[in-house]
């Protein structure tokens, strides 16, 4: 299947992995969600190329992750930042079964630190798949099931 035909496959995860699975494009989501908006803060901290962070940017923001919002400092030209939309926000649970996974099957020889945690308690928070009663289903006892048949 060529790229270009992912956004409209009938998969979720293939539509998804239309613009998620760019390179670079989840680790701009993980900045975002850190507080970075502006495009020299994403530079620095992931070290992309300019033209290619131009590119993710755009697209993240015609997929509705992201939103471009202008703002001009005194004495500067206008220039956009870029906030997390809902849709955006929601991608957290994926980041935090991706960190998850990570860290314990990819374990690094030092801790970055970092966490998603719950912004009352302060705890850090883990995925979980739950079933239609609420109660935690342990990934063992899940598989992808055709329910269209």
């Amino acid at each position: 299947m060529r790229k270009e035909a992912w956004s409209q496959d009938i998969c979720p995860i293939t539509r998804s992995m239309s613009v998620l699975g760019e390179r670079w494009a989840m680790l701009i989501v993980r900045e975002a969600l850190l507080g970075r908006s502006r495009f020299s803060d994403f530079r620095s901290e992931l070290g992309v190329a300019p033209d290619i962070l131009s590119s993710r940017l755009a697209a993240l923001v015609a997929a509705g992750i992201l939103t471009a919002v202008d703002y001009q400092e005194p004495g500067d030209r206008r220039r956009q930042r870029y906030e997390l939309t809902s849709a955006g926000r929601e991608l957290s649970t994926v980041l935090a079964a991706l960190a998850q996974w990570g860290r314990t099957h990819m374990p690094p020889e030092q801790d970055n630190g970092r966490r998603f945690v719950d912004t009352t308690t302060g705890e850090p928070v883990r995925a979980c798949l739950r079933n239609g009663d609420g109660e935690v289903v342990e990934p063992g006892q899940v598989i992808l099931a055709d329910m269209s048949r």
